[in-house]
């Protein structure tokens, strides 16, 4: 298997690159500056300079881009745009980083976690661009996509346990009742679903067991 990683310099990227390599994947990392992953293969372009020919004869591309101030914020979706675009009509699959912000809290999937009452204002800027890259994605039959959504308690620092909970459209708890996950485990739950691929065109979530 070929797999790209776009983004790799980010905390997600780099412990997905770091995952993929150590269960024997070729791994390209792209990045826009000097290569701070493990992969050895690497493409330095910014992610909206890439090309179709940049990303020909990959597998797999994962799109691990990241964004936190309001300036950049609307970059996500744009980058997910971007990479259907390039992706169109290729057998190639596309797997997003996520948000939890979009995941449903009831069964008529009609409320999300970041309508209630408890979500943070700080945080509803971001999950409202994730929300939106999401969308657009269930509108195209063209690419090969998953969206994986992380708990709520995205936690870059956590330790890598190699186990998790799949879930669906959903916020799922853990058995203490958490909806929390670990980058490291989220990059499990990442390079999984790339091997096997077993959820095209749909969104999936994943927490800490």
């Amino acid at each position: 298997m070929r797999m790209a990683v776009v983004c790799a310099n980010g905390k997600a990227g780099k412990l997905i690159v770091k995952e993929a390599l150590e269960r024997g994947i070729d791994v390209t990392a792209v990045v826009r500056g000097e290569n701070k992953s493990e992969a050895a293969k690497v493409i330095s372009k910014d992610l909206f300079e890439l090309t179709g020919e940049d990303l020909a004869g990959f597998d797999v591309v994962i799109d691990a881009f990241g964004a936190w101030t309001p300036e950049t914020l609307d970059g996500i979706p744009k980058a997910a745009e971007h990479l259907c675009g390039l992706l169109s009509g290729k057998s190639t699959r596309l797997l997003i980083v996520g948000g939890a912000g979009s995941l449903y809290v009831n069964k008529e999937h009609t409320l999300c976690v970041s309508d209630g009452a408890d979500f943070p204002d700080a945080f509803k800027p971001l999950a409202a661009v994730h929300a939106e890259a999401l969308e657009k994605l269930r509108g195209r039959e063209d690419v090969n996509w998953t969206y994986i959504s992380p708990a709520g308690d995205f936690q870059a620092d956590g330790a890598r346990t190699g186990r998790y909970i799949l879930g669906g459209e959903e916020l799922v708890l853990n058995s203490k009742g958490e909806s929390v996950i670990s980058y490291a485990d989220y990059a499990v739950a990442m390079i999984d679903e790339a091997v096997n691929g077993k959820h095209i065109r749909q969104r999936i979530s994943v927490v800490s067991e």
